[in-house]
Protein backbone atom coordinates (compact mmCIF):
# COMPACT_ATOMS: atom_id res chain seq x y z
CA UNK A 1 0.00 0.00 0.00
CA UNK A 2 2.65 2.45 -1.08
CA UNK A 3 0.34 5.17 -2.34
CA UNK A 4 -0.42 6.47 1.15
CA UNK A 5 3.02 6.22 2.68
CA UNK A 6 4.59 7.87 -0.35
CA UNK A 7 2.26 10.87 -0.16
CA UNK A 8 4.39 12.53 2.53
CA UNK A 9 7.06 9.90 3.00
CA UNK A 10 9.88 12.13 4.19
CA UNK A 11 7.82 13.86 6.86
CA UNK A 12 6.49 10.85 8.80
CA UNK A 13 7.62 10.08 12.35
CA UNK A 14 7.34 6.53 13.65
CA UNK A 15 5.86 6.23 17.15
CA UNK A 16 7.81 4.18 19.69
CA UNK A 17 6.16 1.33 21.63
CA UNK A 18 4.98 3.52 24.53
CA UNK A 19 3.58 6.19 22.19
CA UNK A 20 1.88 3.45 20.15
CA UNK A 21 0.22 1.97 23.25
CA UNK A 22 -0.97 5.39 24.43
CA UNK A 23 -2.35 6.35 21.01
CA UNK A 24 -4.14 3.02 20.57
CA UNK A 25 -5.75 3.41 24.00
CA UNK A 26 -6.89 6.94 23.15
CA UNK A 27 -8.16 6.01 19.69
CA UNK A 28 -9.75 2.66 20.61
CA UNK A 29 -13.33 4.07 20.85
CA UNK A 30 -13.00 5.45 17.32
CA UNK A 31 -11.46 2.43 15.57
CA UNK A 32 -13.95 -0.10 14.25
CA UNK A 33 -13.08 -3.56 13.03
CA UNK A 34 -11.33 -5.06 16.03
CA UNK A 35 -8.44 -4.36 18.37
CA UNK A 36 -5.07 -3.14 17.10
CA UNK A 37 -2.44 -5.01 19.20
CA UNK A 38 0.49 -2.71 20.07
CA UNK A 39 3.03 -5.50 19.50
CA UNK A 40 2.10 -5.83 15.80
CA UNK A 41 0.89 -2.28 15.08
CA UNK A 42 3.05 0.44 13.53
CA UNK A 43 1.92 4.06 13.88
CA UNK A 44 3.30 6.85 11.71
CA UNK A 45 2.39 10.49 12.35
CA UNK A 46 2.92 13.87 10.74
CA UNK A 47 1.39 17.36 10.82
CA UNK A 48 -0.60 18.74 7.90
CA UNK A 49 -0.06 22.41 7.17
CA UNK A 50 -3.60 22.90 5.85
CA UNK A 51 -5.05 21.56 9.14
CA UNK A 52 -3.19 23.62 11.77
CA UNK A 53 -2.75 21.78 15.06
CA UNK A 54 -3.99 18.44 13.71
CA UNK A 55 -1.84 15.32 13.50
CA UNK A 56 -2.29 12.79 10.71
CA UNK A 57 -2.05 9.25 12.10
CA UNK A 58 -1.44 6.17 9.93
CA UNK A 59 -2.19 2.96 11.86
CA UNK A 60 -1.14 -0.41 10.41
CA UNK A 61 -1.58 -3.81 12.06
CA UNK A 62 1.00 -6.07 10.41
CA UNK A 63 -0.42 -9.24 11.99
CA UNK A 64 -2.56 -9.55 8.86
CA UNK A 65 -1.58 -9.62 5.20
CA UNK A 66 -2.16 -7.11 3.79
CA UNK A 67 -1.84 -4.97 6.90
CA UNK A 68 -5.09 -3.71 8.42
CA UNK A 69 -5.08 0.08 8.11
CA UNK A 70 -6.85 3.05 9.67
CA UNK A 71 -6.20 6.74 9.02
CA UNK A 72 -7.04 9.39 11.58
CA UNK A 73 -6.73 13.15 12.06
CA UNK A 74 -6.53 14.29 15.67
CA UNK A 75 -6.30 17.55 17.59
CA UNK A 76 -6.93 17.48 21.34
CA UNK A 77 -10.41 15.94 21.74
CA UNK A 78 -11.32 16.16 18.05
CA UNK A 79 -10.76 12.80 16.34
CA UNK A 80 -11.58 12.36 12.65
CA UNK A 81 -11.51 8.86 11.16
CA UNK A 82 -11.09 8.99 7.38
CA UNK A 83 -13.65 6.67 5.77
CA UNK A 84 -12.81 7.26 2.08
CA UNK A 85 -15.79 9.54 1.56
CA UNK A 86 -15.48 13.32 1.39
CA UNK A 87 -17.86 13.80 4.36
CA UNK A 88 -15.31 13.79 7.24
CA UNK A 89 -12.89 15.97 5.25
CA UNK A 90 -15.50 18.56 4.33
CA UNK A 91 -16.84 18.63 7.91
CA UNK A 92 -13.33 19.19 9.25
CA UNK A 93 -12.69 21.90 6.66
CA UNK A 94 -15.54 23.92 8.16
CA UNK A 95 -14.63 23.66 11.83
CA UNK A 96 -10.82 23.53 11.64
CA UNK A 97 -10.90 25.81 9.66
CA UNK A 98 -9.00 24.72 6.56
CA UNK A 99 -6.05 26.96 5.69
CA UNK A 100 -4.95 26.78 2.05
CA UNK A 101 -2.21 28.80 0.41
CA UNK A 102 -0.06 28.54 -2.72
CA UNK A 103 2.50 26.39 -0.89
CA UNK A 104 0.18 23.71 0.52
CA UNK A 105 -2.82 23.54 -1.81
CA UNK A 106 -1.21 20.90 -4.05
CA UNK A 107 -0.58 18.71 -0.98
CA UNK A 108 -4.23 19.16 -0.02
CA UNK A 109 -5.29 17.92 -3.47
CA UNK A 110 -3.00 14.88 -3.15
CA UNK A 111 -4.37 14.22 0.34
CA UNK A 112 -7.96 14.53 -0.88
CA UNK A 113 -7.62 12.04 -3.70
CA UNK A 114 -5.66 9.63 -1.52
CA UNK A 115 -8.47 9.47 1.05
CA UNK A 116 -11.61 9.95 -1.04
CA UNK A 117 -12.92 7.26 -3.35
CA UNK A 118 -15.43 7.68 -6.13
CA UNK A 119 -18.56 5.56 -6.29
CA UNK A 120 -16.84 3.03 -8.54
CA UNK A 121 -13.28 3.24 -7.24
CA UNK A 122 -10.32 5.51 -6.59
CA UNK A 123 -8.69 8.08 -8.80
CA UNK A 124 -4.93 7.65 -8.41
CA UNK A 125 -2.97 10.79 -9.23
CA UNK A 126 0.10 10.23 -11.39
CA UNK A 127 2.70 12.97 -11.55
CA UNK A 128 5.50 10.61 -12.66
CA UNK A 129 5.65 7.10 -14.13
CA UNK A 130 6.77 5.84 -10.71
CA UNK A 131 3.36 6.81 -9.30
CA UNK A 132 1.76 4.11 -11.44
CA UNK A 133 1.52 0.69 -9.77
CA UNK A 134 2.43 -1.55 -12.64
CA UNK A 135 1.42 -5.20 -12.66
CA UNK A 136 3.81 -5.63 -15.57
CA UNK A 137 6.57 -3.13 -16.26
CA UNK A 138 5.96 -1.52 -19.67
CA UNK A 139 8.68 -1.58 -22.37
CA UNK A 140 11.13 1.35 -22.16
CA UNK A 141 9.61 3.09 -25.19
CA UNK A 142 6.09 2.87 -23.73
CA UNK A 143 7.32 4.05 -20.34
CA UNK A 144 8.99 7.05 -21.97
CA UNK A 145 5.85 7.88 -23.96
CA UNK A 146 3.69 7.73 -20.82
CA UNK A 147 6.19 9.87 -18.90
CA UNK A 148 5.72 12.64 -21.47
CA UNK A 149 1.98 12.67 -20.76
CA UNK A 150 2.41 13.24 -17.02
CA UNK A 151 2.81 16.61 -15.31
CA UNK A 152 3.47 17.73 -11.77
CA UNK A 153 0.57 19.24 -9.86
CA UNK A 154 0.81 23.01 -10.03
CA UNK A 155 -1.68 25.87 -9.87
CA UNK A 156 -2.59 26.99 -13.39
CA UNK A 157 -4.82 29.91 -12.42
CA UNK A 158 -6.95 31.42 -9.67
CA UNK A 159 -10.37 33.03 -9.84
CA UNK A 160 -11.16 36.28 -8.08
CA UNK A 161 -12.78 34.35 -5.21
CA UNK A 162 -9.59 32.32 -4.66
CA UNK A 163 -10.68 29.14 -6.43
CA UNK A 164 -7.57 27.36 -7.76
CA UNK A 165 -7.37 25.43 -11.01
CA UNK A 166 -5.08 22.48 -11.80
CA UNK A 167 -4.63 19.94 -14.56
CA UNK A 168 -3.67 16.39 -13.62
CA UNK A 169 -3.36 12.86 -14.93
CA UNK A 170 -4.98 9.98 -13.06
CA UNK A 171 -5.36 6.23 -13.24
CA UNK A 172 -8.86 4.88 -12.72
CA UNK A 173 -8.94 1.07 -12.73
CA UNK A 174 -6.80 0.34 -15.85
CA UNK A 175 -7.28 3.66 -17.62
CA UNK A 176 -5.08 6.76 -17.67
CA UNK A 177 -6.95 10.01 -18.19
CA UNK A 178 -6.41 13.75 -17.88
CA UNK A 179 -8.74 16.10 -16.04
CA UNK A 180 -9.11 19.59 -14.66
CA UNK A 181 -9.29 20.02 -10.88
CA UNK A 182 -11.04 22.95 -9.22
CA UNK A 183 -10.36 23.63 -5.53
CA UNK A 184 -12.56 26.20 -3.82
CA UNK A 185 -11.33 28.15 -0.76
CA UNK A 186 -13.67 25.96 1.33
CA UNK A 187 -11.69 22.88 0.23
CA UNK A 188 -14.44 21.57 -2.06
CA UNK A 189 -12.83 19.66 -4.94
CA UNK A 190 -14.32 19.13 -8.39
CA UNK A 191 -13.10 17.08 -11.37
CA UNK A 192 -14.12 18.10 -14.90
CA UNK A 193 -13.16 17.89 -18.57
CA UNK A 194 -11.96 14.30 -18.36
CA UNK A 195 -9.95 13.18 -21.39
CA UNK A 196 -9.01 9.54 -22.05
CA UNK A 197 -5.29 8.98 -22.64
CA UNK A 198 -4.62 5.21 -22.44
CA UNK A 199 -6.84 2.17 -21.88
CA UNK A 200 -6.11 -1.39 -20.73
CA UNK A 201 -2.94 -0.56 -18.82
CA UNK A 202 -1.19 -3.46 -16.99
CA UNK A 203 -1.65 -1.97 -13.53
CA UNK A 204 -2.28 -3.55 -10.15
CA UNK A 205 -5.71 -3.59 -8.57
CA UNK A 206 -6.03 -0.80 -6.03
CA UNK A 207 -6.42 -2.25 -2.55
CA UNK A 208 -5.97 -0.80 0.91
CA UNK A 209 -6.11 -3.93 3.04
CA UNK A 210 -8.53 -2.27 5.41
Amino acid sequence: MTIITSMFQDAYVKSDRLETEELLTTLKPHLEGGIFPPETTVIMTRPLSFYPGYTFIDIADHATLPARRRFVLKKDDDTVVLDFTNAPIYALNERCPLQLDDKNIADYVRFFFTFVRGRHGRFLMCETVDDIHWREEPPPAARKAIAKMLTSLEILSRDADGTAHFKTQMVFKDTLFEADIEVQPTGAVKLSNEKLLIEDMPVMDDTFGQ
